[in-house]
């Protein structure tokens, strides 16, 4: 059963412009190190900090209708599997709230000026 969606969608050079303004600023407060790391490595970085920041928008959305909990952005983690396929890590005040009968799944896709993720957030429970 869908407890939550989410989309968003944002222009790359919006991230770029925020970075550009307010540097490690701007990433530390949005970022986890992972996430930092991993975006500053590609050819393509802004394109990769879009992505990560339209996915926890994306995600908020896709949990306000679940929970009422207040987390931090550090607190939602994208990360990639090796095949490409992207996933969320929670920490903090969400970290253990996967294991409650629920599964998030998100998807990205970009051109060459947007970023744009859903987020769906379901319940892995059997209904009877």
């Amino acid at each position: 059963m869908v407890l939550g969606i989410g989309i968003d969608i944002i222009e790359i050079e919006r991230i770029q412009k925020s970075v550009d303004e307010y540097g490690d600023a701007f990433l530390k407060k949005i970022y986890t190190k992972t996430e930092v790391d991993y975006s500053l490595s590609r050819a393509n970085k802004y394109q990769h900090l879009a992505a990560r920041f339209a996915a926890k928008e994306a995600i908020y959305k896709a949990l306000s209708n679940d929970t009422n909990t207040v987390y931090s952005w550090q607190d939602v983690e994208i990360y990639n599997e090796l095949n490409g396929l992207p996933k969320v890590k929670f920490y903090g005040a969400l970290k253990d709230y996967l294991n409650h009968g629920k599964e998030l799944k998100i998807s990205m896709s970009h051109s060459e000026n947007y970023v744009t993720c859903v987020a769906i957030l379901s319940s892995t429970k059997k209904s009877e």
